[in-house]
């Protein structure tokens, strides 16, 4: 499967801790964050700016395989619209996520129990330092 440039998860790990930093994912169970940071509200909005950001990041194509491999991979079959950027666009996100976040051994730990502020803020220095940011 082909693998996010450094700075696409780079922009995806600060979009995490800004909605961190807004107080996502306080109270929630450490394997539910993934969702609600990547999944719960849209990455990128509009054609034209989803179409941008692909290209930016890896290129259109490169990205339509990455998401046909992963969800192959883990459901059997391709549910993304292909056709759609903004679609596209913030499946690359969701998955980039993933990556993001396997970056924090806080959240690796409290996988099955509520997290707390100091655990939130504990993943925030974790993806920070990951990621040079």
């Amino acid at each position: 499967m082909e693998t996010l440039e450094f700075s696409t998860l780079q922009e995806l790990a600060q979009d995490a801790i800004d909605k961190l930093n807004d107080g996502v994912g306080v109270g929630v169970y450490g394997c539910d964050l993934h969702n609600d940071l990547f999944n719960s509200d849209y990455f990128i909005i509009g054609y034209y700016e989803s179409e941008k950001w692909l290209t930016a990041n890896g290129g259109c194509f490169t990205l339509i395989g990455l998401v046909q491999d992963y969800e192959t991979d883990n459901f059997g079959q391709v549910s993304t619209d292909l056709s759609s950027s903004e679609k596209v666009a913030n499946m690359v996100a969701y998955i980039g996520g993933e990556t993001v976040l396997s970056e924090s051994d806080t959240l690796q730990n409290k996988w099955d129990v509520k997290l707390s502020e100091k655990d939130i803020k504990k993943i925030v220095k974790e993806l920070k330092n990951a990621y040079s940011l």
